[in-house]
């Protein structure tokens, strides 16, 4: 079956010229680093004025974490080349 009305390729771009991919909408949180709207401040952790992420216990649990992937992980010495 063959399509009766087939849109060309102009008709298609005009179609889709407003699906394109717009910049991230940033505003200033209170510490003045920049965040995205509606989602708590990476950086201070405060969201509507209320701490909702306590961002030193994360970074201490992060570095912990760190630490014993650093220590699990098998250390392999590279033989010397003979040639």
């Amino acid at each position: 079956m063959v399509v009766r009305m087939r849109r060309n390729r102009s008709q298609t771009a005009k179609r889709r010229s407003h699906m394109a991919i717009s910049g991230v909408r940033l505003s200033k949180c209170e510490c003045g680093a920049l965040r995205r709207p509606h989602i708590a401040c990476p950086s201070c952790g405060k969201y509507r004025g209320r701490v909702v992420i306590d961002v030193v216990a994360r970074a201490q649990k992060e570095a912990r974490r760190a630490k014993r992937r650093q220590a699990d992980m098998p250390v392999t010495e590279k033989e010397p080349a003979t040639s």
